[in-house]
């Protein structure tokens, strides 16, 4: 009996002890995530440091210099032409000098390097992989149109500038008065003639652009026929564009006037409005 008994109170010890409250696995995970003890670890990064686009490496050469690896077929799948290929100018004394000619003094140290060379760049060169100038020509394109309108609305002698040649249907004269007399000659086609492509580029070939201006034309024997006067205008412009960006846009400005307006003839023995607008004292 008592065999029966302690038999039995074992039996029920054993099951009192399985039936205790153990932890589930869901409580084990949870004490070994956020009760584990932390350790120090340190991590090494092998990977090589990414450069900005406004940081250059030192061991790589400049974009101007070379076409970029990135940018290169490995086979040639158009064959070369079989022609004299147009000299391009690969000295860089040469273009500072030219820029010396064109802005002043110092001009070879109004932008930078790669600017400099940007400027004077078409995109026909090696077909637009070193960069070219088309964004820089159309700024100062417009910075070269609105001094050109502020010159010829200023200008005191408007009658050697064309105007517009309309008359007024029913025969009315128009209020005159010397500060507005050179308004007309925005319609008269003198604009047109101080911001064309054919005057640009002449006033580009008397500073020596042509030396220094890198493109591929279509014919090299016949570089007017291949679009040299847009060309060299649009590298004109694209100068006047960047020193706008890097210099200011009072010293764009200057360059436009001085360096390019006035060359080509407006505002040659002028006076101020001002002066014509008062009425002229009597002398004494």
């Amino acid at each position: 009996m008592s065999a029966r008994t302690s038999s039995s109170g074992r039996i029920i010890s054993d099951l009192l002890r399985t039936s205790r409250a153990s932890p589930s696995c869901d409580h084990l995970r949870f004490r070994q995530a956020f009760c584990k003890t932390p350790r120090q670890s340190r991590h090494v990064s092998t990977a090589a440091p990414q450069l900005s686009e406004m940081e250059v490496d030192a061991d790589r050469p400049p974009r101007w210099s070379q076409t970029p690896p990135a940018l290169k077929a490995p086979v040639r799948v158009r064959p070369p032409r079989i022609q004299t290929p147009l000299k391009i100018n690969k000295d860089q004394r040469k273009l500072d000098d030219f820029y010396v000619r064109f802005l002043g003094r110092d001009g070879d140290k109004m932008l930078s390097e790669e600017t400099k060379w940007l400027a004077v760049t078409n995109k026909s060169f090696d077909a637009g992989r070193r960069g070219f100038n088309d964004r820089l020509a159309f700024f100062g394109k417009r910075i070269l149109e609105l001094q050109c309108s502020l010159g010829l609305i200023s200008v005191a002698d408007a009658s050697r500038y064309p105007k517009s040649k309309e008359l007024d249907p029913y025969g009315r004269q128009p209020f005159g008065h010397p500060a507005t007399e050179s308004v007309e000659c925005l319609l008269g086609g003198a604009h047109h003639w101080f911001t064309s492509h054919k005057q640009l580029s002449t006033l580009a070939e008397q500073y020596g652009l042509p030396e220094v201006v890198r493109w591929h034309p279509r014919d090299p024997d016949r570089l007017q026929a291949s679009g040299s006067e847009l060309v060299y205008s649009q590298a004109i412009l694209a100068i006047i564009g960047a020193l706008a960006l890097e210099q200011g846009g009072a010293v764009a400005n200057q360059i436009a006037k001085e360096k390019v307006l006035v060359p080509l003839g407006l505002k040659l023995n002028w006076k101020p409005k001002a002066e014509l607008a008062q009425p002229s004292q009597p002398q004494r």
